[in-house]
């Protein structure tokens, strides 16, 4: 329970009436606006931690005075606040507003899986982020308490973003076999926002999208908003299988492929080079465009992945996405997009028109990480700890899952993709350990009809709590009767 739902327990002025005051300041200040449904009565005891006869009172009150009201099949919801008692005209109903909107609001999972995120009591056994213990939060302030170099700069960068971080990234490509100038780099807020303008500067409305199934991109609806329409193509251990493509491509007219080759997202798959070959030899021949994800290309453990596509790539049909989200810290929201100079220039102009050009002081700090060497240093150390993490949840899952459960042990990245062979409904476990202190990122949210994975990361829950939780959870399920 937060800080702003507490009761004072010494004040003279009765709880029923702090609780009316509550409500009522919420209405009256904007924030509950007309339409808003009231948290049912159960739940406001709960947060109030008072008897419910003590919040049935409140609301009573409320409604005698015209603020909310019971409506069949919405609960109760504000029907007046200050501005329509004091005037004629009624206030602006803000929910229509939100329903007409554009963006399409998140599953109800995924709602839910991102209020959790906020809890710092919650053990987060999914979460696709680094563990703040493992980001160089010491490092970054040292290197920004040192001399800052002349090229630094508080105003707008340019168009594409900073020349110098794009010449930077240009070598950092060069090593990953990418030939890349300054020209054909955008420097974007995160990967994310490069998918927002791929999706609104190069696509049509109605457009087909091919993903990999399953797909981050079924978690977020940055391409379903604009109109898109996801179809998934089956993967195997080596990749997404390339033999439907040509067909579906002719088939649905799709406009482009969207994939993670590199220790994929759900399900750590590490797409091999052979496959690499044959997915851009087909998109080659379809004229098919293809976005390659490559969040997570630098934390190989054993050995490094295969090129990138893009670095195989004749003919400008790969569009190459990096970030430092996954290795430096999300915080930076910094990102690129390599790709046909053409391409590059008009999702820079979309860039302009929306934000004006990304941090510039996030931008200086990713230039000096790669520039100086610190960011090959800290890869070393990321990679060693990532692949500890990794072999403590696999022999936590050797030691709690056996016979529950199957997985292949990722060789790089954060994931495992974990699959209950017993009859579990994902849907009550995912509510149950919710309760439970536990956060889960089942497997329906990245594909809608799988109802037997889980995608368990290693990279931010602490050793205590996967210990924990993967404990916790292997009991939830041993506790469904066996097939």
């Amino acid at each position: 329970m937060t800080e702003k739902w507490r009761l004072n327990t010494s004040s003279e002025v009765p709880l029923h009436q702090q609780i009316y005051d509550f409500i009522k300041n919420r209405i009256m200040n904007g924030e509950w606006p007309v339409g808003t449904r009231i948290p049912p009565q159960r739940e406001l005891a709960l947060k109030f931690q008072v008897n419910r006869s003590t919040v049935v009172y409140a609301l009573s009150e409320l409604a005698a005075d015209g603020l909310i009201e019971a409506k069949v099949g919405q609960g109760t919801v504000v029907v007046n606040n200050t501005w329509s008692l004091l005037a004629a005209a009624p206030p602006p109903d803000w929910n229509q507003y939100v329903k007409s909107g554009t963006y399409q609001p998140n599953i109800r999972m995924i709602q839910q899986i991102n209020r959790a995120e906020a809890d710092p009591g919650m053990i987060r056994l999914g979460t696709g982020e680094l563990s703040p213990d493992l980001l160089p939060t010491a490092d970054m302030r040292e290197m920004f308490n040192s001399n800052i170099a002349d090229k630094f700069t508080l105003g707008y960068s340019e168009p594409k973003g900073s020349l110098y971080l794009r010449e930077i990234i240009g070598g950092y490509l060069k090593k990953k076999g990418i030939d890349a100038s300054p020209a054909s780099i955008l420097i974007v807020s995160g990967g994310l926002q490069g998918l927002q303008l791929i999706s609104v500067g190069l696509l049509h409305h109605g457009s087909a999208i091919f993903v990999e199934n399953p797909s981050y991109l079924n978690s977020i609806h940055v391409f379903q908003s604009a109109g898109m329409h996801l179809h998934g193509i089956p993967m195997d251990p080596a990749g997404i299988q390339t033999e439907s493509i040509g067909r579906l491509k002719r088939q649905l007219e799709a406009a482009l492929l969207y994939t993670i080759p590199s220790f994929h997202n759900p399900t750590g798959t590490l797409m091999s080079s052979e496959r690499r070959a044959d997915l851009l030899q087909v998109c080659a021949q379809e004229r098919l465009p293809v976005i390659e994800d490559d969040v997570y290309g630098d934390l190989w453990f054993a050995e490094p992945p295969p090129p990138p596509l893009k670095a195989l790539d004749q003919q400008g049909l790969v569009l190459y996405m990096g970030s430092m989200s996954k290795t430096l810290g999300p915080g930076l929201r910094i990102g690129w997009i390599v790709g046909p100079e053409p391409v590059i220039d008009r999702l820079a102009d979309i860039k302009m028109q929306t934000d004006y050009g990304s941090s510039s002081l996030s931008q200086h700090a990713v230039a000096e990480w790669l520039s100086s060497g610190r960011y090959e240093n800290h890869l070393l150390h990321i990679r060693s700890e990532l692949m500890k993490r990794r072999d403590f949840t696999i022999a936590m899952l050797e030691r709690y899952f056996d016979g529950i459960a199957e997985w292949d042990i990722p060789q790089g990245g954060f994931y495992i993709w974990l699959r209950i062979t017993r009859s579990v409904s994902i849907r009550p476990l995912f509510e149950q350990a919710l309760k439970e202190g536990i956060l889960l990122n089942p497997g329906n949210i990245y594909d809608r009809n799988d109802h037997q994975h889980l995608r368990v990361s290693y990279a931010y829950a602490s050793y205590d709590q996967l210990e924990q939780g993967l404990i916790r959870l292997s009991g939830f399920i041993l506790a469904y009767p066996a097939n």
